[in-house]
């Protein structure tokens, strides 16, 4: 899709499934599986939907998806179908892992940033993109590598301490231009320091949700996943991103959705948003 003189590519990691109930918090099963039917073992359908953007003669990734470190048991746990992975969706758009200049990292859970790491022939855990900058507010990789209790689950040092030993991080302190046309929002709510991604060109803007609101099923303000770790704030995060992107006609990209990247908010006559589907 052509945004203003920047180009954006979809790209994707395939597929897993997270627990539907955690997915959707404090809203009844009742009401959710409507639009995401579980499986046996209450699972919902979840892609993982990153972003290549090409802009001024850089080539940006947001987010790397799964990746491919891990078990059996792991691997069954979470129903990975990595069809096709990440690598092969972006040679299908022409680049390779060494053309990639930057990776923006939403956040360090493992499905956000699995893909940052590989392990090569020896077994070692090695950065995905060798000439690439990686870049995430630096509280966020803080809390990564001194998860407790609550979080543990979600950070694998194995997907970010690894790229530290090469210099590869780039730490940010708040919103940053990182370059024309290119920036980060910090969205607290899922995470203390969760950011979004800003794309501006020519006066459109594309706005990559990350975890602030995972599917298109996740658009009304209730609908917050009991992953987040302050869901208030979420509330609050969601609503003033929602009227942005209504009133300013943003490009809303869904990381998570299984079935639609992207799409603009509209009012209902109840004045309750809903998706019009992108297409091209």
């Amino acid at each position: 899709m052509k945004l203003g003189a920047f180009d954006i590519h979809p790209v994707t990691d395939g597929r897993f499934r997270l627990d539907g109930g955690a997915m959707f918090g404090v809203v009844p099963k009742a009401l959710w599986e409507k639009c995401c039917p579980a499986d046996e073992r209450n699972r919902i359908q979840m892609g993982l939907n990153c972003l290549l953007v090409r802009a001024r003669g850089k080539n940006i990734l947001v987010d790397t998806g799964l990746g491919d470190k891990w078990d059996a048991k792991f691997t069954d746990m979470f129903a990975m179908d990595r069809t096709p992975p990440l690598y092969d969706s972006l040679k299908a758009q022409g680049f390779m892992a060494e053309d990639i200049h930057m990776v923006i990292n939403t956040h360090l859970h493992f499905d956000h940033c699995g893909g940052n790491t590989f392990k090569d022939e020896e077994g070692q855990v090695v950065s995905t993109f060798p000439k690439a900058k990686y870049v995430v507010q630096r509280g966020e990789y803080e809390d990564a590598v001194r998860a407790n209790e609550r979080t543990r689950a979600s950070y694998r040092k194995e997907n970010f301490t690894p790229i530290a030993h090469v210099n590869q991080w780039e730490f940010l302190d708040g919103d940053t231009e990182l370059a024309p046309g290119i920036s980060v929002v910090v969205t607290d709510g899922h995470t203390k320091h969760h950011q979004c991604v800003k794309i501006e060109s020519e006066g459109k803007v594309a706005f990559y949700l990350g975890d602030l609101i995972p599917t298109v099923s996740h658009l009304p303000l209730p609908y917050i996943m009991g992953y987040d770790l302050y869901p208030m704030q979420t509330l609050e995060t969601k609503r003033w991103v929602l009227d942005r992107a209504f009133e300013d006609h943003w490009l809303l990209v869904f990381e998570h959705d299984p079935r639609i990247q992207m799409g603009y908010v509209k009012k209902d006559v109840e004045g309750k948003y809903y998706l019009e589907e992108a297409k091209e």
